[in-house]
């Protein structure tokens, strides 16, 4: 007779990336995602959004769109882990989907911000791997925010170099760290993360 707790599957892990808007965060999830010998290991974890859907962008895909009354409903149904507002438009994390997935040992990846971050943590204390990407310094993120958004107003890239120096104090209380001074070898450091964790546990 086999012994249940050999036979037993273990649950996969949550990667909770989080850091400055600029500092490049989303870009290495998604290189995590498309990396070919991670895609059948590690899933994205599609949000809600109340936000209008973009050209290109599929439904379940990319975000489950929703309208302010259901996501409201789905939010006193308990059914959104973390959550937050963003220029007018509220973006969460379902609960179904995160626990199905890490309960059949799939591993799950999401970018949040710092409160997410904590909540998920508390929620998931065991599965939660909590990532924190820096830029190389706040005068090369103040140039990203600038490139990325050459019509923001100087008002709003202060606004947000402040709130990234705020953030940053935040950066030890993480699992790891990692600087995104250039691309291809921060993918490479958090690919090592993942793996490492995977494997190791």
């Amino acid at each position: 007779m086999l012994n249940s707790s050999k036979t037993k599957k273990k649950k996969g892990f949550l990667f909770i990336i989080s850091g400055p808007s600029g500092s490049g965060k989303t870009t290495l999830a998604q290189k995590i995602l498309a990396d070919n010998s991670l895609k059948r290991k590690i899933k994205k974890s599609v949000s809600f959004t109340t936000r209008p859907k973009r050209t290109g962008e599929v439904n379940k895909k990319d975000y489950f769109f929703l309208t302010g009354e259901q996501f409201k409903k789905e939010l006193k149904a308990k059914k959104i882990l973390e959550w937050t507002s963003y220029l007018g438009y509220y973006y969460g994390t379902p609960k179904d989907q995160i626990d199905k997935k890490l309960a059949a040992g799939s591993h799950m990846i999401l970018c949040v911000d710092l409160n997410g971050v904590a909540k998920l943590r508390k929620l998931y204390p065991d599965n939660a791997v909590a990532i924190f990407v820096m830029p190389p310094s706040l005068r090369e993120l103040e140039a990203r925010i600038i490139k990325r958004c050459d019509k923001t107003r100087k008002a709003e890239v202060i606004r947000r170099v402040r709130l990234a120096k705020k953030e940053m104090l935040e950066k030890n209380k993480f699992d790891y760290i990692v600087i995104n001074r250039e691309l291809d070898k921060a993918v490479k450091q958090l690919k090592t993360i993942v793996i490492n964790t995977i494997i190791n546990n």
